[in-house]
């Protein structure tokens, strides 16, 4: 049996084309219906500004701008004024008006990496000095184990000078037996 049953699958239909007088139809259908629209806006937006003139005589430019930003949304956009912090747009800066001058803002992880170098190197600083806990201890440590090297190169000392005394002592017998 073929592939989709006794009737076939959906590659036997037939296929339907739209003629191009229909095409050209439908696009003049769309231009109109987009006129239509644009004078409606503007028959709205007339009216609103005639409104802004009435209560604002003086400032006839600056509302025209702001009501032609408002008009423009779309939808439910326009009915209700939202401020959504995580939707600030992006002003970009001209090269004029960004100051060099300005330190740079650091993040939080930077701050924290500079603060952990600098308190490094102060205890570097002190350590050297000898002025922490952890120097006095190994300054301490240093200072046994001086002492205990010396003691030992000390007996090492008078054991050879008593291994010399005694090798001397042996051949000062020996030399007297031989006569």
């Amino acid at each position: 049996m073929p592939k989709g049953g006794k009737k076939g699958g959906h590659k036997g239909r037939v296929r339907t084309y739209t003629s191009p007088e229909e095409i050209d139809a439908q696009m003049k259908a769309e231009k109109e219906r987009k006129k239509q629209e644009q004078e409606a806006e503007g028959e709205e937006g007339a009216a609103q500004n005639d409104l802004a003139e009435e209560k604002l005589p003086g400032s006839g430019s600056e509302d025209s701008d702001d009501e032609n930003s408002q008009r423009r949304r779309a939808g439910v956009e326009g009915l209700i004024e939202i401020e959504n912090p995580n939707r600030v747009a992006q002003k970009s800066k001209k090269v004029t008006q960004i100051e060099l001058d300005e330190p740079k803002q650091l993040s939080r992880r930077e701050r924290e990496e500079i603060e952990k170098q600098k308190a490094k190197e102060r205890y570097m600083k002190m350590h050297l000095a000898g002025k922490t806990d952890q120097a006095k201890a190994d300054l301490a440590r240093l200072a046994i184990i001086r002492k205990q090297r010396e003691d030992a190169a000390r007996k090492k000392e008078e054991e050879k000078k008593a291994k010399e005394a005694a090798a001397a002592a042996a051949r000062g017998i020996n030399s007297l037996s031989l006569k």
